[in-house]
Order: structure tokens, then C-alpha cells, then sequence
């Protein structure tokens, strides 16, 4: 369980946030054509992961076009964005914003994240909702960057994200 705040005000989660040196959990997304994604699908693949709340919030959406824009010239890079939004939403973000580069996906369908993440707000307003998180993981899905941001409406550290992604 971590502890964090929404506009100053306490929010708790459920479960354990991954730390740096762990292998990444599995999980099973609902991708836009509603198929399903797991983590092995993107196997050999450096990932971006990202989650957060709802794509229809401005921090979300600013996250989701601030790393695609950082990502357009990565090799061998997934960058990956999840909630709990419908996989109609993301599509319809994408296409008005001309974000290409990113694969988003829903966990609408079976909640993985919520167990295997540790991310799912259980206080707060936005209680029901995933928390704000990057993770970023080499070719082997090992973590080599593990952020709970610990004020849901702030924006993640894009730079140090980057970093970790540039190193591995």
C-alpha cells in the first residue's frame, strides 16, 4: 500500500508498487481492437510504461503526449499507456491529438494492474481509479525506473524516465 495525495489530501492504494530491480508483473490489458496484451506480447521490446487515472483528465492526456512526442525516435521501444478507460476513449483521444506511436490499452476487463501493480486508489475522489505511475523496463522486462507519483494530479519526471530508458 502507498500513500499519496490528490490536491494535498490523502490517498491510499492497494497493494505494492514494483521497485527498480524486480522483473516487470505480468499483466492482461484490452488493446483498441479489444484484443487482449500481455507483457509477453512485447517480448525483446524496451517498454514506457505509463498509468494513470483517465485519458480524460488534462495531466493524463498532457503525460500521454508528452511521452510520445519524447518517444518518436526511440529503436526498439514500446510505449505503452493504461487505465481504466475504455479502449474507445484512448482510440478517440489518438486520432484528435495525432498520437501514433503509442500502443493504450484498458484493464477495464480483468483489473491486473490493481493486483499486480499495486495502483488502484482505494480513498480519495478518484477512488476506483489507477494511480499516476511510470515504470520502464529493458528488453528483458527487468524495471529500471519505478515511479508512484506521489501527487496523483502532478505530471511524472519525464527527464529521469528518459534517462533510465537512454541507460538500458
Amino acid at each position: 500500500m502507498a500513500n499519496l495525495t490528490f490536491k494535498s489530501n490523502p490517498v491510499t492504494t492497494h497493494g505494492d508498487f514494483p521497485a527498480v530491480g524486480q522483473p516487470a508483473p505480468d499483466f492482461t490489458l484490452v488493446a483498441g481492437d479489444l484484443s487482449e496484451l500481455s507483457l509477453a506480447d512485447l517480448k525483446g521490446k524496451r517498454v514506457i510504461f505509463n498509468i494513470f487515472p483517465s485519458v480524460d483528465t488534462a495531466v493524463c492526456a498532457l503525460q500521454l503526449k508528452t511521452f510520445s512526442q519524447k518517444m518518436a525516435s526511440a529503436d526498439n521501444t514500446v510505449l505503452l499507456f493504461a487505465s481504466l478507460d475504455l479502449p474507445f476513449a484512448f482510440s478517440r483521444f489518438c486520432a484528435s491529438e495525432g498520437v501514433e506511436n503509442a500502443i493504450t490499452a484498458s484493464d477495464f476487463r480483468h483489473h491486473s494492474l490493481k493486483e499486480n501493480y499495486g495502483v488502484l486508489m482505494e480513498s480519495g475522489p478518484l477512488n476506483g481509479l489507477y494511480a499516476r505511475a511510470v515504470l520502464v523496463l529493458d528488453a528483458q522486462h527487468n524495471i529500471v525506473h519505478s515511479e508512484l507519483v506521489k501527487e496523483v494530479v502532478d505530471e511524472p519526471d519525464y527527464d529521469a524516465a528518459m534517462a533510465a530508458l537512454a541507460n538500458c
